[in-house]
């Protein structure tokens, strides 16, 4: 497969660079061939993208929601293609990546309804024989900035909420999921989408990327990526004064108080810890423990680590994928060499010896400081630090203590121990008894403190971002 730009609703073959794509869990099997594009390619699709809208927008929004309904059908009809694409593009292990498409065709189901729903309210006016109301009004041109580890996922809950509110689409995929984007291009073609809609550019982000952000005639912005990056797509939004959205990650904590039940525990927790090999911005990277069941909650996962199983094309629960790419693997690496210098090993896999990939085995480590970089810096990959503390007092504060607030969860059967953590938690998904990773297709999804700027993805929350409000009033009688 090779990549092309979708501008339009025409094919273009970028002439920037090209380079040969392998796959990360079979480092000697080619995927396909990337090219990339320079900056002249964004002016097309910003032309294209705005004059589209101008006919988009008037859609009647049934009309909108029909095409996504039928993007839904289409993408279910491709499940195992796209699924089996994007596995080995980005490593993913199967069972998970056909997950991640699933998720995508409610997504787009999801969104489709909103077309027959409510887009304001009737407002009360002061005045006699005045209708007043608010409604709901798209923001133009959109630029979608997406990551590698939800390749499917992450765009789709992005561009359904803007394309059913009447905006248009400029997407630029991460450089390690672009055959996934132009695969995933095809299946909107199949949709029959008015030209021009939807435009995909594969390219570095420092050629297009910047481009986008501050040149092209877009009034949003939704980025998910590193804080740093994420700052600066605040820092030129702001300046521009066009709407942003930034999710940035978290340093995600799930809390063991000594009345849970560790049997039912350990699994759940190493699913949040470990699926995805780690890349998730809410896997689960702290776990803190009462110190009266630290021991055992020790011994138990070191007992279930062992049988975790690496390989990108396996399905079932005790799997875990390789990590994207060798700058990922290098990066993980450096932590997990951290963690043996500086810390005490609980629980190590030991399955990768044979395996051609960028494979890094499960790693749960403690003894650490509080301050420990370990402890305060994403690592996004498989390693977790366990820490026991006196009581819920000192698992909330060190829970809290983050410069992240994605994400978080306890595991307790008191009420009034749960209740609080739900009050007193400092993330934007608290959860109860579940692990941190993950949130339902119609919930919203965002964090607090530096994981996000303060708005939400998925759910009803996300057409508030999507939109803008105007308030119309009408005297009907002079």
């Amino acid at each position: 497969m090779e990549t092309k730009n979708w501008i339009n609703g025409e094919w273009v073959t970028p002439k920037n660079e090209k380079v040969e794509a392998y796959n990360p869990g079979k480092l000697s099997e080619k995927v396909g061939i990337v090219n990339f594009s320079d900056s002249s390619d964004v002016k097309k699709a910003d032309i294209a993208a705005n004059s589209a809208h101008k006919e988009w927008k008037n859609l009647n929004p049934n009309v909108r929601g029909s095409y996504l309904s039928k993007l839904a059908d289409i993408f279910e009809e491709n499940l195992d293609e796209l699924a089996e694409l994007a596995s080995r593009e980005m490593g993913k292990p199967i069972g998970e990546m056909k997950g991640e498409v699933n998720r995508g065709v409610n997504l787009f189901r999801y969104y489709a309804a909103e077309g027959m729903r409510s887009d304001g309210n009737i407002i009360p006016s002061s005045d006699t024989e005045v209708l007043q109301y608010s409604q709901r009004i798209p923001l133009g041109v959109v630029g979608i900035i997406t990551p590698w580890n939800f390749p499917v996922a992450i765009p789709i809950w992005k561009m359904a909420p803007a394309l059913i509110c009447g905006n248009t689409v400029i997407w630029k995929p991460a450089e390690n999921s672009v055959l996934t984007a132009t695969k995933m291009a095809e299946l909107f073609e199949k949709a029959n989408l008015p030209k021009g809609v939807i435009n995909l550019l594969i390219g570095r982000g420092r050629d297009i990327g910047n481009k986008i952000l501050e040149e092209a005639n877009i009034q949003c912005v939704s980025f998910t990526g590193s804080k740093e990056v994420g700052k600066h797509v605040a820092e030129v939004c702001a300046r521009r004064n066009i709407k942003y959205q930034t999710e940035k990650g978290g340093k995600n904590a799930a809390i063991v108080m000594k009345d849970a039940n560790l049997d039912k525990v350990v699994p759940i927790i190493l699913s949040g810890a470990f699926r995805s090999a780690g890349q998730k911005c809410t896997a689960t990277e702290r776990i803190i423990v009462e110190k009266e069941v630290f021991d055992l909650l020790k011994a138990k996962l070191k007992e279930e680590v062992t049988k975790i199983k690496l390989g990108y094309q396996l399905e079932g629960d005790t799997y875990l994928g390789p990590v994207v790419s060798e700058d990922q693997y290098k990066k993980v690496t450096s932590f997990v060499n951290l963690a043996k210098e500086d810390a005490e090993v609980v629980a190590e896999g030991n399955n990768n010896v044979n395996l051609e990939g960028y494979y890094v085995n499960p790693l749960i480590v403690t003894g650490l400081d509080k301050d420990h970089s370990l402890l305060k810096d994403e690592v996004f990959g498989p390693l977790s630090v366990i820490v026991p503390v006196s009581d819920y007092k000192e698992a909330i504060q060190l829970c809290n203590d983050s410069e992240f607030g994605l994400s978080a969860s306890i595991f307790t059967n008191d009420l009034n121990k749960a209740h609080a953590f739900l009050n007193e938690v400092e993330v934007g998904m608290a959860r109860v008894n579940q692990e941190t990773a993950g949130v339902e297709y119609q919930a919203p999804f965002g964090g607090l403190k530096n994981s996000s700027s303060h708005t939400r993805e998925q759910g009803q929350a996300a057409l508030d971002f999507y939109s803008e409000i105007k308030t119309c009033a009408i005297k009907y009688s002079l």
